[in-house]
């Protein structure tokens, strides 16, 4: 097993349950020989399940310590080269850098699968969707209410959804209980897959222009998305109204109400003019 170093550590509950281990496993779809990307290891009780799906993994685990025990539980594996650890924080750049070497991931296709620190989701939703080469699927164990929120499940929007559906298919796998970790969290989490992983959604979008106008509409929750747009962008309300009548968007929705699809094409319209 080869692996880089850094410092810092994370603090993390560790997933205990053999029921939500295999639904994560299962979400993800993995086929012998495949590569995944593990985030936060920890102790390896994930990083196991997916060796015995039959990934090759590579893992990320900022805690030196832990890349220790890591070490001494699967230094009788069968392959040694199905494990690579990365001692360092996904969230510095030189650990992005590395984790692209030919040696680690390279070019070829992976997939992401982590049992991720809260704090930091919404981080990796957009370093591993925007930012770096994107994987072909996700799957994420995530506080309940953020999986709840990336889904939509109570049939509204929000950036965050907004900035996931752009890129994929979200999907809300299963409800893991507190109980299931060690030490036992104050909330619920839940399982989360993303598939379709593309750029493509975007068309001519920029990441930056889809997000201004999403950010825009979003600006004042409570008020109609056409007011919060005149207000804040270089655009007169009546152009405005035009677009929204081209594409059939009332003009008394808020942001919240709006899907995807009328998302990518009201920034598309609205770059054009502006």
């Amino acid at each position: 097993m080869q692996h880089i170093s850094a410092k810092k550590s994370l603090g993390q509950h560790f997933l205990r349950s053999k029921e939500a281990l295999r639904k994560i496993v299962g979400a993800a779809n993995i086929l012998d020989g495949e590569i995944v990307l593990e985030i936060g290891p920890g102790e390896g009780v994930l990083t196991e399940a997916l060796l015995s799906a039959g990934a090759r993994v590579v893992a990320v685990e900022v805690d030196k310590r832990r890349i220790e025990g890591l070490g001494k539980r699967f230094i009788n594996a069968p392959d040694e080269k199905k494990l690579l650890l990365i001692n360092g924080d996904i969230r510095n750049k030189k650990v992005q850098q590395a984790l692209f070497r030919k040696k680690f991931l390279g070019t070829s296709p992976y997939k992401l699968v982590a049992n991720i620190p809260y704090y930091i989701t919404g981080i990796l939703f957009r370093l591993f969707l925007e930012k770096l080469r994107q994987p072909g699927t996700l799957v994420f164990l995530v506080q309940k209410e953020v999986a709840e929120q990336v889904v939509a499940r109570n049939g509204k929007e929000s950036i965050l959804s907004l900035a996931v559906k752009v890129f994929g298919t979200p999907t809300y796998v299963a409800k893991v209980k507190r109980e299931a970790f060690s030490p036992a969290p104050k909330v619920d989490s839940a399982i989360i897959a993303v598939t379709d992983i593309s750029r493509a959604r975007l068309g001519t979008l920029t990441p930056e222009e889809y997000f201004r106008i999403v950010k825009t509409g979003f600006s004042s929750k409570r008020k109609m998305l056409l007011g919060n747009l005149a207000r804040n962008l270089n655009v007169p309300k009546e152009k405005l109204l035009q677009i929204f009548q081209q594409l059939g968007i009332n003009e008394q929705i808020r942001a919240e109400d709006v899907p995807i699809e009328k998302w990518l094409t009201l920034a598309q319209k609205i770059k054009i003019i502006n």
